[in-house]
């Protein structure tokens, strides 16, 4: 079985106010003390992994590229000393476009990290402000100018749609100026908001208000629409990807693939167990220097559990569900509707369809 490693970097410049990540601005002093703890950690977490082939290295945050490419190329030299990686295996790194410049960026490429996901977020300058971004539009073109100028060819651009103030025709700009950029992936989030976020506390002090869900369903009907005419092809909710440049690692984790996770807060998974490290950095570091799993908690799928979650997936990334799973009076009404496709016996959603995914999995997989 396959195998993806996850490695989570929790620094940040700056923290914005619609993020829950396990994401920290503040903590850059810790940042050489968490690189050996995450060389620790793949070492004692490796033996539970022997002999499982690993596809995929996905370094995420926070802002993986706020720390110093020499401790990034020593993270990445470890893993593969520790795991075995294929030769092939797809290695991403997330990136800031305020963190990284034209040497840094090759400098990352010859270490190995040869997928560059970048966060732009948008194109609009009122909208970033909203967002609390501290970057400008100007810093996307010119990092990903600099990407391309040192070899990368495999990029992937995140945008959000559906923050304060952001009309459809802002968001349809964001979209023709990413697709302009041409790159090999595009991830295009709703903007949700969690209550524990300073976003949320703002949306419940009544002093912002919560993202519009009817002008949310508009602006995802418009991607569908701008990234599929660029010849994107759909593959999951929210991603979309040149032919053969899908991301491998976040296939595996909507594949229900085993995968390792290494660094605070980081998640694994594995024969319908589900386990997680502890959140806190210091606490992380602390448990990995004495010379333990940094584990806070794990979950065992029960049967029912499992099924619901497989078929939510299956429908996430498009695969379908078989006809034969479902009684047939409880696909009838999204079939006509045209909130669901048969085709040839597997029931898929259409773009509509994924508006309403958890309506969906809940009706057919209850």
């Amino acid at each position: 079985m396959s195998v993806g490693v996850y490695v989570h970097v929790p620094f940040c410049l700056t923290r914005c106010g619609y993020c829950d990540f396990n994401a920290y601005a503040g903590l850059h002093h810790l940042a050489s003390r968490y690189v050996r703890a995450l060389v620790a950690e793949a070492s004692l977490a490796a033996p539970v992994w022997d002999r499982e082939e690993v596809v995929s290295v996905f370094l995420g945050g926070g802002t993986p590229t706020t720390l110093e490419v020499e401790n990034l190329a020593s993270v990445l030299a470890h893993l593969r000393d520790s795991f075995d990686l294929t030769s092939n295996a797809e290695v991403t790194i997330e990136a800031n476009p305020d963190t990284v410049d034209r040497p840094k960026l090759a400098a990352l490429l010859e270490a190995g990290y040869e997928r560059l996901s970048m966060g732009a977020q948008s194109f609009d300058p009122s909208v970033l402000a909203s967002l609390e971004r501290v970057h400008a539009p100007d810093a996307v073109r010119r990092a990903l100018s600099d990407a391309r100028a040192v070899g990368y060819a495999n990029v992937s651009l995140d945008v959000i749609y559906g923050a304060e103030g952001e009309t459809l025709d802002s968001w349809e700009r964001t979209l023709r100026e990413t697709t302009d950029l041409e790159p090999e992936h595009v991830s295009a989030y709703a903007l949700t908001v969690e209550p524990s976020t300073p976003l949320g506390r703002k949306i419940a002090a009544g002093l912002v208000p919560a993202p519009d869900p009817d002008l949310q369903a508009d602006m995802f009907a418009l991607a569908c629409e701008v990234l599929g005419g660029a010849g994107y092809v759909h593959y999951e909710i929210s991603n979309w990807a040149k032919p053969g440049y899908e991301c491998l690692h976040n296939l595996g984790y909507w594949e229900r693939r085993p995968y390792a996770g290494l660094g605070a807060g980081a998640h694994s998974y594995r024969d319908d167990r589900r386990w997680w490290n502890v959140r806190p950095p210091l606490e992380y570091l602390e448990r990995v220097e004495s010379g333990s799993l940094p584990i806070g908690g794990e979950e065992r799928l029960q049967p029912s559990d499992a099924h619901l979650e497989e078929v939510f997936l299956r429908l996430r990334i498009l695969e379908g569900i078989p006809a034969s799973w479902v009684e047939p009076e409880r696909s009838a009404p999204f079939l006509e509707s045209g909130l669901l496709e048969d085709r040839g016996g597997v029931l898929v959603p259409t773009e509509r369809g994924m508006l309403l995914l958890n309506e969906l999995v809940l009706a057919l997989a209850g």
